[in-house]
């Protein structure tokens, strides 16, 4: 079985505080991860909400149930029977411990009206996303971390050629994908996935009409993954109100299909684009939505930017989860044009710039937009990094280097 760097500290959380919340999007392995703890401690319950019987009982007592567990009680799909929330809440506060629940969740509680503040200062939430490529190679990622050190960032010990970089990125980090489905079996099980989260998690969080414009819906949004976000031009192309769209999305956030990357200003005022960017939550489900073959990438190169940059995004949101840095992700973006992909800024302060190139070779016009960024954030700038298709590490002066996308899970220094 994968270990998954997360593990480690749900058992952390539970030390000192009441309710751990794992969530996350389907099949990303929150189950086998909260069963893996529940199986290490003695008297712990396990109950899935997935079971139609125990989601009968949970919804007709709630504080029935959560009593009549004493030990540890894991609740999985807690987000099924929104009244289990009050129910916890008052067994806490009736009896404050550490370590009395462990819930999982597919939809994001802090976008849920009134769930997250039910369980305000009770409750620790660790987001798992599908794996990380460290996790899948066995290696444990300290790339984040880094970034942020003296020292400039090393290569990658054995870096990948461009196919090898692309066939992780087609791939992604699903755990279904990574350790059971053949290539040829992606597509079956990416429709099935989709339809699964479409038909039933999101009638399950809000009654909705016009539920078959869902699946086009995530298709448009697909066609624009890292691109500044712009509800006027999806509502126009998908034919709706913004007011409807704007639900839409939210729904398809709150079960983590799509991610928004916020925009950095640092207080630059009308200087900076203020919008957020749009990616998927994995590589391997974008490529699925866009129809996107080795073939069609090896004929037109133009469609891997789209693809690397949110296969890039969504590693570092993963390492960053378990990073001692634990930085803030942003975009940087001026009305001139000029444009990092992603800024990490840690609790000092510190800026960290990087740029992601498709591409295996590189010219001076791609360090415009780190040049930018650090002339604007001044002492603060840190470093700026180029992830790109080559296998060389790159130095373009003190603070500014090219690495391969490798470099991210496999440190020549390690």
């Amino acid at each position: 079985m994968i270990e998954r760097r997360m593990t480690e500290q749900v058992r952390r959380s539970l030390k000192d505080t009441p309710v751990v919340l794992v969530q996350g999007a389907r099949q990303t392995g929150k189950s086998t991860l909260v069963r893996a703890v529940a199986d290490s401690r003695t008297g712990a319950t396990y109950l899935t909400l997935d079971d139609a019987g125990t989601l009968a009982a949970a919804a007709a007592d709630a504080q029935g149930l959560v009593e009549a567990s004493k030990g540890l009680l894991v609740i999985d799909e807690v987000q099924k029977a929104p009244g289990l929330f009050p129910a916890i809440k008052r067994d806490v506060d009736r009896r404050r411990r550490p370590g009395r629940f462990l819930l999982t969740g597919s939809a994001n509680v802090l976008l849920v009206p009134r769930v997250s503040e039910s369980l305000a200062g009770r409750m620790q939430i660790v987001t798992l996303w599908p794996f990380s490529q460290g996790e899948i190679d066995g290696v444990r990622e300290t790339f984040v971390d880094g970034l942020f050190a003296r020292a400039a960032p090393p290569g990658a010990s054995a870096p990948l050629d461009a196919r090898q970089a692309m066939d992780r990125v087609r791939r992604g980090g699903y755990p279904e994908i990574c350790t059971t489905r053949s290539a040829a079996r992606r597509p079956d099980w990416f429709r099935a996935y989709v339809s699964t989260i479409l038909q039933r998690d999101v009638r399950d969080l809000a009654g909705i009409e016009r539920l078959t414009e869902l699946p086009r819906l995530l298709k448009l949004l697909a066609a624009r993954a890292g691109s500044l976000l712009n509800f006027a031009d999806v509502a126009r192309d998908l034919s709706a109100p913004q007011t409807t769209l704007k639900r839409y999305f939210a729904l398809l956030e709150m079960t983590f299909l799509v991610h928004t990357l916020p925009a950095w200003s640092s207080n630059l005022g009308k200087r900076l684009v203020k919008s957020p960017k749009l990616y998927l939550n994995d590589s391997g489900l974008l490529a699925h939505l866009l129809g996107t073959s080795g073939r069609r990438l090896a004929r037109d190169p133009m469609q891997r930017g789209p693809l690397v940059e949110n296969f890039v995004v969504m590693e570092l949101y993963k390492q960053a989860t378990w990073s001692r840095t634990q930085p803030e992700l942003f975009h940087f973006r001026t009305h001139a044009g000029r444009e990092v992909d992603v800024v990490l800024e840690d609790r000092a302060g510190r800026i960290v710039g990087i740029e992601v190139k498709a591409g295996a070779t590189l010219g001076t016009d791609d360090l415009k937009g780190l040049k930018e960024l650090a002339a604007l954030a001044g002492k603060r700038f840190h470093r700026g990094v180029i992830l790109y298709m080559g296998q060389d590490a790159i130095p373009f002066g003190p603070r500014l280097h090219a690495l391969p996308i490798s470099a991210m899970w496999e440190s020549a220094a390690a």
